[in-house]
């Protein structure tokens, strides 16, 4: 019971942040409501719906609302605190890191439980991370995070590596997600903070 409260508390957590990190750049470019909340809803539900087809499963969204309520949850928190995340742009960062640390986590925990090897669930954990960021900045006109120097889907990547590392130490599924949680989390503060980056790729000059 404790691990399906646990999951379930990382689902309402990352989709309301995903979904304010989404509609907070939708408010930067002075999208109306509708289209914030299309942003939101799309960021916090891009990457687990790709995951979801991939493993040959029903979208999650499509049998239970919590989704669509919360996206409109999180579009009344930034109409309501709009001032204080317009005065400080470091909100989308905080609230972007905290979703893409935690949907790797349930994109991890959700492929093992289907029953696929490691390798998949790191692969799918980093696409219910990254994705819905992938697509939020599409729909924005912006370069996607991933295709950038700064590390954002390599920080997925980091994190299931160490949920798999910590399943083979023979810990549980809660302080394995917990322990990924964190390494994703950090690893995003810290390339930031540090401005590390993987070398970039230059054509012939």
């Amino acid at each position: 019971m404790f691990e399906i409260t646990l999951v379930q508390v990382f689902d309402f957590i990352g989709t309301l942040a995903f979904a304010i990190s989404g509609i907070r750049l939708a408010s930067a470019k002075h999208f109306d409501l509708f289209g914030a909340y299309v942003v939101g809803v799309t960021t916090a539900i891009g990457g687990g719906t790709m995951r979801d087809v991939l493993l040959g499963q029903s979208p999650f969204w499509m049998s239970n609302s919590f989704y669509l309520i919360c996206s409109a949850i999180a579009l009344a928190w930034v109409i309501i605190f709009r001032k204080l995340l317009v005065r400080q742009n470091n909100t989308w960062f905080l609230f972007d890191t905290i979703g893409l640390a935690l949907f790797t986590v349930t994109g991890v925990e959700k492929t093992i439980t289907a029953g696929f090897p490691f390798w998949t669930a790191i692969i799918m954990g980093t696409l219910t991370g990254a994705g819905g960021g992938v697509l939020r900045d599409v729909f924005i006109n912006e370069e996607p995070l991933i295709f950038r120097k700064e590390i954002y889907a390599l920080a997925c990547v980091l994190g299931g590596i160490a949920y798999f590392i910590c399943a083979r130490c023979g810990l549980s599924t809660v302080p394995s997600g917990i322990i990924c949680g964190i390494v994703v989390f950090l690893m995003r503060i810290l390339a930031v903070k540090y401005r590390l980056h993987l070398p970039t790729l230059k054509g012939e000059e």
